[in-house]
């Protein structure tokens, strides 16, 4: 039972939530655990090179990775089984980073879904920081590049740019206080994929995710994250051709109606349950 309470002169005792059992929780460090399962979706095509570097990072305490492998003709594959021996790959039949990315979230099966890039740029270390925002109340944590801690060694002027004028449309036209749009570093909430309905093939992905977010009414919490070069390859972002898609779908959005969010679980709350 809880400590009292008074109200109004009385003592009044209520009742503590029910705590979920103590194999439901994962340890992270030696001072905290989280109960919400976690599955990162890794797209990836040809990326064999960067793959030691990014399943290194990746913390020991996640419960899944899903590697969505976009047809690649060098040995991605393998070396993420050899890396991984667990890991889940998914042969993505479209074309795309948006197309991946849809094929790798209907595949998971944690609470929380967490997205990387496959190239080295994005650090595994910084997942605990998405995490711990989702599990004390926000529903859609995006990586921000220009937030307080974060950073980039790979924005061009032309990238950093364009980011800055579509992020502005974005918080006009949809009222949010956004720092970076055009990211792919994000977690969110599985029971949320109904209101985000991904459905787009390109780059113009981290956009519509961060749109539909806003639009069904999801909370949003900003983290810093630090971009780094890739480490091998090269990438396939065009500059016009793709800042000319995220456009053209922030238009596009204004015109669609938001799909409802889910209802959080009848048990407690995320926030409730999600640290120990």
């Amino acid at each position: 039972m809880s400590p009292d309470i008074k109200h109004n002169g009385k003592v009044q005792v209520a009742p503590l939530r029910s705590m979920p059992p103590i194999e439901r929780f994962t340890p992270v460090t030696p001072h905290l655990a989280i109960s919400p399962t976690v599955s990162v979706v890794v797209p990836a095509m040809n990326e064999a090179a960067n793959l030691p570097h990014v399943f290194a990072t990746l913390p020991q305490w996640i419960d899944e990775i899903i590697l969505v492998d976009g047809n690649s003709v060098d040995d991605t594959v393998a070396v993420a089984r050899r890396l991984r021996p667990n890991v889940k790959v998914i042969t993505q039949t479209g074309k795309g980073k948006g197309d991946a990315l849809g094929a790798g979230f209907a595949a998971a099966s944690g609470d929380i879904i967490v997205m990387i890039d496959a190239d080295g740029s994005t650090d595994g270390h910084e997942i605990i920081s998405f995490v711990g925002a989702l599990v004390t109340g926000a529903d859609f944590v995006k990586g921000s590049r220009y937030a307080a801690g974060g950073g980039s060694d790979d924005l061009t002027f032309g990238r950093r740019l364009g980011n800055r004028v579509l992020t502005g449309i974005v918080n006009v036209m949809y009222g949010t206080q956004y720092t970076d749009l055009c990211y792919g570093y994000n977690a969110f909430w599985a029971r949320h994929l109904e209101a985000l309905d991904l459905d787009c093939d390109g780059f113009e992905v981290e956009t519509l995710l961060n749109v539909r977010a806003a639009k069904a009414g999801l909370k949003v919490h900003e983290v810093p994250s630090h971009e780094r070069n890739r480490i091998h390859g090269e990438s396939n972002l065009r500059v016009v051709r793709d800042g000319m898609r995220v456009l053209t779908t922030i238009l596009r959005e204004w015109r669609r109606q938001p799909a409802p969010p889910q209802p959080k679980p009848a048990t407690a709350p995320a926030a409730d349950r999600g640290v120990a």
